[in-house]
């Protein structure tokens, strides 16, 4: 072999050990994360799937003869619900639904319990807007209104301002509080179309105008 071959071939190594074994490394190193992002997402759709399921599963128990979910197993899906997907949103809706099966049996502290649980990690915040306000509704069915006001203190989402104000209107009713109850319903009138605001809202809104009369 000639001097001049032997000078390709080590600048070939060279160049080789300078950048092919980068290149392959790097190349190498791009292929496994596509794979794991591909594992990942595959898994993640099964889980997403999987919680889908039980949840509606969940939702079926509501389909009874009376109408009236088994609670027996409401518990034992949402708890298959907490313990395979704890913290995802089909988890916390979960956790509304049985929320509502205990205000509608009477155990207001059972349903105060899964929606405090909502409300302090709540996976979106439509989720924890959603736990708050009926959060308040169940205190103050437990004559904690005071302590339901100071629940919605603040600015919600433009979505839930209505709800929001009309919501502290009844509490402020409720304490016996007319002039706030009534800038409350006034601010969730404004929140609404002209369409939206007339029903319930109106009502509530001229009942107290007939007890100031």
């Amino acid at each position: 072999m000639s001097s001049t071959d032997d000078d390709g071939l080590s600048a070939a190594k060279d160049w080789w050990d300078r950048n092919g074994k980068p290149l392959l490394t790097g190349a190498l190193l791009a292929a496994a994360l596509v794979a794991g992002w591909q594992t990942w997402h595959k898994y993640q759709s099964n889980q997403s799937q999987g919680a889908s399921v039980l949840y509606q599963n969940l939702l079926e128990t509501a389909l009874t003869p009376t109408g009236e979910p088994d609670a027996s197993k409401v518990a034992e899906l949402a708890g298959k619900l907490k313990s395979e997907f704890g913290g995802t949103a089909y988890a916390q809706y979960g956790s509304l639904f049985v929320a509502k099966v205990a205000v509608d049996s009477g155990k207001l502290d059972d349903a105060a319990s899964e929606l405090n649980s909502v409300l302090a990690k709540p996976a979106d915040a439509t989720l924890g807007e959603i736990a708050r306000q009926r959060l308040a509704r169940v205190l103050a069915a437990q004559d904690k209104a005071d302590e339901a006001l100071k629940l919605l203190d603040g600015d919600a989402d433009k979505a839930f301002q209505a709800s929001r104000e009309e919501l502290k209107g009844d509490l402020l009713v409720q304490l016996g509080r007319a002039g706030d109850a009534h800038s409350a319903y006034e601010k969730a009138k404004a929140a609404l179309s002209d369409e939206a605001a007339v029903g319930g809202l109106q009502l509530k809104l001229d009942d107290l105008a007939k007890g100031d009369a």
